[in-house]
């Protein structure tokens, strides 16, 4: 039995997916790396059964026809033989010294009994061109050195969020709910982070910078340009969430907040990529967004589309979408997002 499963899903990584993979690779043969080449038609396929070919009993590689990025996360779901599963993205490492302690941790947990569905570590934003690294720090929301529920956290502000790079599912528990990705599909993290969360019961918070979070890239798929390209995979993102949102069958009232606040913000960040891209057809997208939320559930329309920053989305005409527009561009500055 392993311990860890790390899923490294791989398209065309050639370039960088030797930093992300040594980072993990420690004398530990409970820790499982799974690498999925997703298709890809550069030297993927050799680096990854070459690291699969020096270490047999840790490094598992799947070679599949290109599925996108969520259909690699469901591959590597299905084959993960650890009792903990992580997905680490291909441009992206982690801490070492923050990893022994992940280790230890988890260890420690299964060793005392102590069952948890999520573990919550920091991730940390290493941006091109930034001598400052953001740290994403939950400590003043999570409580530390036991396992606890929803109930027992602190709220949430607005803006800061469980990521996929801070998160450890316990492998059970996705495949208990059948949980899986749309394929062909960008930005699928926001769905990896979402749907699992009413499943979600036990959470343990390591206080550690374990995930190193590359971003800045010109070609990267979080670049505000390439995602106004592909507004479309985000919009079906969008719509997703709001499918698999039930404020009514959410009993904890903590938890239903906070993905409230989490769809809230992805349908920020849609409506904003619409706005920018100054299109007509994408005017008309934002106005189809909020109608398909309005018709699906209405109380959650209602909830998000009257909150401030609802009504600040939806400000009519010319001046209202420079105000909405002005308002993103201090939220860029003072958070520092892509």
């Amino acid at each position: 039995m392993k311990l860890l499963s790390f899923i490294v899903p791989c398209y065309n990584s050639q370039d960088y997916m030797d930093r992300c993979i040594s980072s993990l690779l420690v004398n530990d043969e409970e820790i499982e790396i799974i690498i999925v080449n997703d298709g890809s038609n550069d030297g993927t396929r050799m680096i990854a059964d070459s690291y699969e070919s020096m270490y047999p009993s840790m490094v598992k590689v799947v070679h599949q026809e290109n599925k996108g990025h969520g259909g690699a996360v469901n591959t590597g779901i299905k084959v993960a033989a650890g009792l903990f599963v992580k997905v680490v993205d291909s441009d992206d490492w982690v801490d070492r010294e923050a990893y022994q302690q992940i280790r230890m941790k988890l260890k420690a947990l299964v060793a005392e009994g102590k069952a948890v569905d999520m573990v919550v570590s920091n991730f940390v934003y290493e941006k091109t061109g930034k001598r400052h690294r953001k740290v994403m720090k939950y400590d003043r929301n999570l409580p530390e050195g036991r396992v606890f529920t929803w109930d027992e956290i602190k709220s949430f502000r607005k803006g800061q969020y469980i990521l996929m790079h801070s998160i450890i599912y316990r492998t059970n528990l996705l495949k208990e709910c059948r949980f899986t990705l749309p394929e062909h599909t960008f930005y699928v993290d926001n769905l990896f982070v979402f749907k699992p969360l009413e499943k979600v019961k036990r959470i343990y918070y390591v206080n550690v910078d374990f995930y190193r979070y590359f971003i800045g890239r010109e070609d990267q798929s979080v670049n505000e340009k390439v995602m106004i390209e592909r507004i479309d995979q985000q919009l079906k993102v969008n719509k997703l969430m709001i499918d698999g949102m039930n404020i009514e069958q959410i009993k904890s009232p903590k938890l239903r907040q906070y993905m409230l606040n989490y769809l809230e913000i992805i349908t920020i960040i849609s409506t904003i990529l619409l706005i920018r891209s100054r299109k007509k057809e994408n005017l008309q997208k934002k106005k189809e967004l909020w109608k398909y939320m309005n018709e699906k559930d209405i109380e959650l329309y209602n909830t998000i589309r009257y909150g401030v920053m609802g009504r600040m989305m939806n400000i009519p005409g010319y001046l209202g979408r420079s105000i909405t527009v002005s308002a993103y561009k201090v939220s860029q500055k003072i958070v520092g997002f892509n």
